[in-house]
């Protein structure tokens, strides 16, 4: 049976083209930066196998997420067996969905408001009535363009500032920030349901916390270290 990989970073790709090729396992790879859906047409036969990355925006490719919708319901139109399907899609890029489906399992999330507009983040962050506070993307990836507020004034003055930066899909979150018991996170990976492995990852400077390899950037992610509203 031939696998299609659903991707849009060839930085991921290597270590599945050595395992398909090492199990003699034949497969193509569908990268969905942008193309076409023959939607009047049936799929091949095959087994599917999505990749597509809530981040995507941030190479240059924010319309891929769209696509792989697109395509992974058509394939699920003709009962093709999907890896990763539509379902996984929205929640990947979304945290208002995934927030709502560990609510709906019983698992606490941190007080969470979501706004579109700038006057409308302020007005759900004066709501919000605490600080400090989180000010992140609904749909992000890597940590990016999440940010600590410790008063109004600074979330106030980022907004009309020069290093604004809209989310891609328009929606801010303001979340209670929950300190831990040290500077790291620690990263599950669950795979059927089935705890698989854990990273912990030091996140002493900031939240940019992707632990691949691939994710490595020079300069730690800290927007505005010289600001009352640094992480650092």
């Amino acid at each position: 049976m031939k696998v299609y990989v659903l991707h849009e970073n060839d930085e991921w790709l290597p270590p599945f083209r050595d395992a398909f090729a090492s199990e003699g396992v034949p497969f193509e790879e569908w990268h969905l930066a942008r193309g076409e859906l023959a939607f009047d047409e049936a799929p091949p036969d095959g087994v599917f196998y999505s990749r597509m990355s809530a981040s995507a925006h941030t190479r240059g490719h924010e319309h891929a997420p769209a696509l792989a919708g697109h395509v992974l319901r058509w394939l699920e139109m003709y009962g093709r067996r999907v890896v990763n399907g539509s379902r996984t899609l929205a929640l990947e890029v979304s945290k208002i969905a995934q927030y709502a489906a560990l609510k709906k399992d019983g698992i606490t999330v941190p007080r969470t408001r979501a706004a579109i507009g700038k006057a409308q983040v302020e007005a759900a962050a004066e709501a919000f009535d605490e600080t400090p506070f989180i000010l992140k993307p609904n749909r992000g990836g890597k940590g990016l363009g999440v940010q600590l507020f410790h008063d109004l004034e600074s979330l106030a003055t980022y907004l009309d500032g020069p290093d604004y930066d809209e989310p891609v899909d328009g929606t801010w979150l303001i979340q209670e920030y929950v300190q831990g018991a040290g500077h790291f996170i620690v990263r599950a990976e669950f795979i059927g349901g089935a705890f698989h492995y854990a990273v912990k990852v030091d996140a002493s400077d900031g939240f940019e916390l992707c632990p691949a390899d691939v994710c490595a950037i020079g300069d730690q992610f800290c927007p505005a270290a010289a600001h009352s509203w640094s992480t650092g």
